[in-house]
């Protein structure tokens, strides 16, 4: 093995991660995500820049989502799976959504942003069903690339009625929840039981 492998390894081996796959590196561009401890109030959604802030114009942070608890709740669970499936495929620590803050790597975080900006226009459990289902159906790249679209126009928290934040909706929530599944029902509860012959 060359020394140059070995380098890359080590390297790799000191990056100390938190949360869904946030590195721990102070000054790290990252995600934040705000859940409040009880059902009530609004999950806020943090791009932190990190050592980027005040370069090219860029601020301290942006607040890219300001979600009701209730619609967060019927979504988390679709993130928490697809994100510790990916970061478990890379050896990285898997991690659950808490009260208070938790970090995500900026990758992860425009992914989380696409998924959320199309649920805020949700008025029932179903279509965040279906939304959640279609999101997962998609590639990571394709999720970068309708954050890039999303951001360029509309992608701070008050813009949730603007362009690509609507579309995001429209294009996600066009499907059919997933079918009830019937309860099996014993050979016992059956009203008759055929004969042998029957």
């Amino acid at each position: 093995m060359s020394d140059e492998v070995l380098n890359k390894n080590n390297k790799q081996a000191a990056i100390k991660f938190e949360g869904f796959g946030a590195p721990k590196d102070f000054g790290a561009h990252r995600f934040k995500v705000q859940i409040p401890a009880g059902r009530s109030g609004d999950v806020l959604v943090i791009e932190d820049y990190g050592y980027l802030a005040g370069i090219n114009g860029n601020p301290d942070s942006d607040l890219r989502v300001k979600l009701p608890r209730a619609k967060w709740t019927a979504a988390a669970d679709a993130s928490r799976k697809d994100f510790n499936a990916r970061l478990r495929a890379k050896k990285v620590a898997p991690s659950t959504w808490k009260p208070d803050e938790n970090f995500l790597d900026r990758m992860l975080g425009k992914e989380l942003c696409v998924l959320l900006w199309a649920i805020e226009h949700t008025n029932s459990s179903e279509e965040i069903e279906v939304i959640c289902r279609k999101w997962s159906s998609l590639r990571p790249e394709e999720r970068w690339w309708l954050y890039a679209m999303t951001v360029a126009e509309g992608g701070m928290a008050e813009d949730l009625k603007r362009g690509w934040r609507k579309a995001l909706y429209h294009a996600l929530s066009d499907g059919e929840p997933s079918p009830k599944r019937n309860k099996k029902t014993s050979i016992f509860e059956e009203s008759h039981t055929p004969g042998l012959f029957d």
